[in-house]
């Protein structure tokens, strides 16, 4: 079931790591065909693609905001209380990050920087197989807590051209001021471009699947799109002999559970965990409610490693450059500590990967396909773009002008050398700097 690769005593262990297939040329252009079609066509292409790939179209795009509203009364009075304290817990993490404003002083000048938050941000939110209100408050309170006027929502309708009611309560919970029944990567060049329907936005969030994250690679630049791809998930579990090897297990199917494009992975330097572990997960798979996605994400992408002890763990975690990584030995420090790339660490037998997927605080929205190497979880600051202003006194353009006109007399720019001769009255021959 989980193919076992034994690094032990290799002198290059990543020189054997099995690396995950690249992107099919006919997937990218089929995405390519989608994006250019919305750019084009606008609502008709979304509709046709729609049509097509959820099976049904909704007969407005924009759900009514009353329906919105409405939906937070419908739900359970249980689920209801559960979205609000994590949008709470989400909300207070991202607060405590908000956009900033900074003032530097040197000769004469000032410079004030500040983060601007952009105008519009467009979340998506994946649908069709699950409803996942919580990605909602995962993207959408982010962007409020950075400030963004506008938070408009994507995510595909059902079968009866309807987005679920757990879906718009999350909406309502997060302050969303638009959502949108559609979904795919015609949802991402909708957000992107802009429809007769969909106005467009500055920044696309979310994850999804691998359809849509090529999708917002497409239209980066138009928009601004998080480094990071956000797409099918990806768990690694660091066990040795001490990790219980249920809880290893399941959080290896919790991860699976999305769907057949990730990654589930089981490191460790103790061949008896590698098997308790691997018969827990037969065990498990077993009453798995989605037992067809977990099993092929298996097949496909299910590997447990053997290692030859904490530091050799700790390189391959970096090589794998995981969205999800927990650490559930006995001392987790010695794995911990020589980690660098990661998009969220989870430590200890005790703090299961789920915690961050829905109430820990920090964006579940993390970096996948080994982007954890450059990013972050989605924050505030996705939300946002530095500006600053420049202010300089007489004295201050006297002090330092002198070596911005040299510098401009070097590139051949006379002109901008002029700019401050003019001011300063000084001729070249009288130059003097400081």
């Amino acid at each position: 079931m989980l193919d076992r690769v034994d690094l032990r005593g290799e002198a290059d262990p990543l020189g054997r790591l099995p690396r995950p297939e690249p992107v099919p040329a006919a997937s990218v252009a089929a995405v390519r065909a989608i994006v250019d079609a919305v750019r084009a066509e606008g609502d008709a292409a979304v509709a046709r693609y729609t049509r097509q790939f959820d099976g049904a179209v909704p007969p407005t795009w924009r759900v009514a905001a009353a329906d919105v509203t409405a939906a937070r009364a419908r739900i359970d009075p249980e689920l209801r209380e559960a979205l609000e304290a994590a949008a709470e817990s989400i909300d207070g993490f991202h607060r405590h990050r908000k956009p900033t404003t900074h003032v530097h002083r040197r000769d004469g000048l000032v410079i004030r920087s500040w983060d601007q938050p952009v105008d519009r941000a467009g979340c998506y939110v994946p649908g069709g197989r699950a409803a996942y209100p919580s990605t909602v408050l995962m993207t959408a309170l982010p962007a409020r807590a950075a400030g963004v006027d506008q938070v408009a929502v994507c995510v595909p309708p059902g079968p009866d051209g309807r987005v679920a009611d757990v879906t718009l309560a999350a909406a309502a919970v997060a302050g969303v001021h638009e959502v949108y029944a559609m979904g795919g990567a015609q949802a991402v060049a909708a957000m992107a471009y802009g429809t007769e329907s969909v106005a467009a936005v500055d920044v696309i969030v979310g994850p999804g699947n691998v359809y849509v994250a090529l999708a917002k690679q497409l239209v980066a630049g138009e928009v601004g799109v998080p480094a990071a791809f956000a797409g099918p998930s990806e768990i690694v579990v660091v066990a040795d002999g001490t990790t219980p090897a249920e809880s290893a297990a399941i959080d290896l199917l919790v991860q699976a559970e999305h769907g057949p494009d990730g990654l589930a992975w089981l490191i460790t330097w103790d061949e008896a965990a590698a098997d308790a572990v691997e018969a827990s997960v037969a065990e498990l798979l077993v009453s798995a409610a989605r037992r067809e996605d977990i099993a092929a994400t298996f097949a496909r992408s299910g590997h447990i490693v053997l290692v030859d002890g904490p530091e050799a763990a700790a390189e391959v975690v970096n090589g794998i450059a995981p969205e999800h990584l927990q650490v559930m030995t006995a001392a987790p420090e010695a794995v911990i500590e020589r980690v660098r790339h990661a998009g969220a660490i989870f430590r200890g037998a005790w703090t299961p990967a789920t915690l961050g997927d829905y109430v820990a605080g920090p964006s579940h929205v993390l970096p996948t396909s080994r982007t954890a190497r450059f990013s972050g979880a989605l924050g505030v600051r996705d939300f946002v773009k530095p500006m600053h202003e420049i202010t300089a006194t007489p004295e201050g353009l006297a002090a330092v002008g002198p070596w911005a006109a040299t510098m401009a007399d070097a590139e051949g720019l006379d002109a901008h050398a002029r700019s401050i001769r003019l001011r300063t009255r000084a001729q070249p021959d009288q130059e003097h700097h400081p």
